[in-house]
């Protein structure tokens, strides 16, 4: 009985004091697995606040995306470029005179013969054919008096005050200047070709001949030789032999 009661209260002894010891133990283990599962909820929240704003995020981008091009784009938008500038207005385009091929070779001839530039010949000799047209007058024959008279200087001034290619004096024939052209006007190489021609063709009219028109022409009619008018000749027949004519065609 004793030994029973021993054993038993030994046996009882021994498991209080186990107890004790699981419990304390066991009181540990809650805690730290409270703890964990305190962390790991913690940790869950977490996450599952980060994934919902990157879904949130994903859906926004998926909604409205953005690229570089866009962002440029709104930038245009925002704030426009300026206007481009105007185009320039067309340059207008002066036709060049147009001349007959007789008076192309004539052209060549003037510029080796007299040192001339074709393109300041063009001009001149374009003028003579057409005031020469005019009046019924060979253009050759103005492009001679040219070549005597001031040898294609269209600045050319005598002390007589004879001004430009043909040498026409100014007080003589204002009559034959447009209202709106000056003093200065027979500087103007169309002008001068074509007041010079008109005084020939008025000489022509007045004496019935040409030698007569060009003695008058260069203040010269009562010269018996003709001297004035041989010697425009001579060059109008280099310039008819220069612009490859026909014998036949050559008559003033």
């Amino acid at each position: 009985m004793r030994l029973t009661q021993a054993l038993a209260f030994g046996h009882s002894g021994h498991s209080t004091e186990d107890t004790m010891v699981h419990a304390t133990q066991i009181a540990g283990w809650a805690r730290r697995a409270g703890a964990c599962v305190l962390h790991l909820a913690h940790g869950g929240l977490l996450a599952a606040g980060i994934v919902g704003v990157l879904i949130f995020a994903a859906g926004r981008f998926e909604t409205a995306p953005v690229g570089f091009e866009d962002a440029a784009l709104g930038s245009a938008h925002a704030a426009p470029l300026a206007q481009a500038p105007a185009a320039p207005a067309p340059v207008a385009v002066v036709d060049e005179p147009s001349l007959s091929k007789e008076m192309l070779r004539v052209r060549d001839w003037i510029a080796r013969r007299y040192n001339v530039s074709t393109v300041a010949l063009e001009p001149v000799l374009a003028a003579a054919e057409t005031a020469g047209r005019g009046v019924g007058i060979d253009p050759l024959l103005i492009v001679a008096v040219m070549a005597v008279e001031s040898r294609f200087n269209p600045f050319a001034e005598s002390q007589m005050g004879a001004q430009g290619l043909m040498q026409v004096i100014p007080r003589f024939h204002m009559d034959k200047l447009a209202a709106d052209e000056g003093g200065e006007a027979l500087f103007d190489p169309e002008v001068n070709v074509r007041v010079g021609t008109q005084v020939l063709y008025e000489g022509l009219r007045r004496y019935g001949s040409m030698q007569a028109a060009l003695q008058y022409y260069g203040g010269a009619l009562s010269d018996p030789e003709a001297a004035y008018a041989r010697k425009v000749m001579a060059i109008k027949q280099r310039l008819v032999t220069a612009a490859g004519r026909r014998p036949a065609a050559a008559g003033a």
